[in-house]
């Protein structure tokens, strides 16, 4: 089987492996940009309490810190780790060739991971008895070491859709800095900013006074009014999505624009959502100097963590056929993988059993196909449901449909196997969807097979493309 290999079996349930690790994926991304952006912030406030004196800023400094490392330390470390854990459940061919491909971009950023704990750690520990330049100087290790942290994953990131001339050439540094690398980079950047100052000023309310008492709102409105210059690049944040949709592939932006409802709906709700923080900064902030009572500041994060997370499934959703860009296909199949299986068949080889009883071999075939090419991304019945998606097809229809899916749906990779295994799958989806009864007779398969071919051979083996017409072209 070449370079492919069957690595062992995780199931979800009713739960997809992709909305396992895209749900827990949004969360760690926005609490590792908060992390990031607190990094301005906590140096803008220690320039405050340094230069202008300003003790309110020094006082909220060292409590809003508190928060930080107990929320991105701990939260963060903890879901990074989980990151990692069920990517290599879900996808271990992708992450194994982002390693494999980027060791030592990865290594460099783990170097500045660990700056960034330890100058974290130093200034918790011992902020109380250094003086303000020593107290500077650890915050903006740790800011710095936060970005740059930040630059390198995000180069690796941004290769999975763009990865440029690095196809050609191989080359680490063309696959670091592709296309999509600075657009995306600024992007987060600005959104990382725009989070820490969101949670900053909704942390204001909590602010004590010496005396133990609640902070009058006079200080809040100062503090508010200091922390919100970190509001303020969050307008430009439409327009710097407009670079990094100029930057993508053509198919890729489709998606985006109208070729996939699901992926416009989530775009649309990223854009409006930004575009209202935007506005609010501006107009609300700066404009009419409003003050932010903890509701609006609580709605305001809420916003945020809802662009992140329309942000993510974008970014994920615009790769389609992809996981990276024609080089592996979403189920972790390359090109030459699906021509090789569609001579040889897909699941012969696979060692591992099913987990369902089935009253014959074919139907224990199309578990297997099933499970290799499609359950990454879908489940029998539940999200993204399998028996959702092919439920108004008839039994043919079915049949010609999966032979040409990278047509009938150019989002998606073509069916990697042969006329036997097509009908297999066909089959299994068919048993289910009456019901998983005890016995089960299939149509007469000489007939069946012959057409399945020929329907294999009309699709080929290329990914399909945006807009093309029903023959493929």
């Amino acid at each position: 089987m070449g370079d492919f290999a069957f690595y062992p079996i995780q199931d979800y349930g009713p739960l997809m492996k992709g909305l396992a690790i895209g749900g827990l994926g949004i969360f760690h991304v926005f609490l590792a940009q908060f992390a990031i952006g607190a990094g301005f912030v906590l140096c803008l406030l220690q320039w405050r309490a340094w230069k202008r004196g300003d003790e309110l800023a020094r006082r909220f400094l060292d409590g809003f810190f508190t928060v930080l490392v107990l929320v991105s330390f701990v939260l963060g470390a903890v879901t990074g780790v989980a990151m990692w854990f069920t990517s290599i459940q879900v996808s271990p061919r992708t992450i194994g060739m982002m390693i494999d491909e980027f060791h030592w971009v990865w290594a460099t950023e783990w170097l500045f991971f660990g700056v960034e704990v330890a100058a974290g750690y130093a200034f918790y520990r011992y902020r109380n008895r250094l003086t303000d330049s020593t107290r500077m100087l650890l915050l903006v290790a740790y800011s710095v070491a936060g970005w740059m942290s930040l630059f390198w994953i995000n180069g690796i990131l941004s290769w999975q859709l763009t990865p440029g001339e690095w196809l050609l050439s191989g080359g680490v540094w063309d696959g670091f800095f592709n296309p999509s690398f600075w657009p995306s980079l600024l992007y987060r950047t600005f959104a990382a900013a725009t989070i820490a100052a969101l949670v900053a000023i909704l942390v204001v309310h909590v602010l004590r006074n010496p005396d133990g008492g609640p902070a009058t709102r006079e200080d809040k409105t100062r503090l508010i009014r200091s922390l919100s210059i970190l509001f303020l690049p969050t307008a430009a944040m439409p327009l710097l999505g407009l670079w990094y949709l100029a930057t993508i592939p053509e198919d890729s932006r489709s998606w985006l624009l109208g070729g996939s409802p699901a992926m416009s709906m989530f775009l649309a709700g990223a854009v409006a959502t930004s575009t209202a923080l935007g506005v609010y900064a501006v107009v609300g902030l700066f404009a009419r100097k409003l003050y932010v009572n903890v509701g609006t500041a609580a709605l305001l994060v809420g916003l945020a963590f809802v662009a992140t997370g329309a942000g993510e499934f974008v970014r994920e959703g615009s790769r389609k056929p992809y996981t990276v860009r024609e080089v592996l296909f979403s189920n972790s199949l390359t090109r030459e993988d699906v021509d090789r299986m569609r001579r040889e068949g897909s699941a012969h080889r696979d060692p591992y059993p099913i987990r369902e009883e089935v009253p014959d071999s074919q139907l224990e075939l199309g578990a297997r196909v099933m499970r290799l090419q499609c359950s990454v991304c879908h489940t029998m019945d539940g999200a993204n449901g399998m028996l959702h998606l092919v439920g108004p097809w008839q039994t043919d229809q079915m049949r010609m449909n999966i032979a040409k899916l990278q047509h009938t749906k150019p989002f998606m990779p073509p069916f990697a196997g042969n006329a036997e295994e097509l009908e297999a799958l066909v089959q299994y989806l068919s048993w289910h969807r009456a019901g998983r009864p005890a016995e089960w007779r299939a149509e007469d398969l000489a007939d069946v097979l012959v057409r399945n071919q020929i329907w294999l051979d009309e699709a080929g083996t290329a990914p399909g493309r945006a807009h093309q017409k029903a023959d493929g072209r």
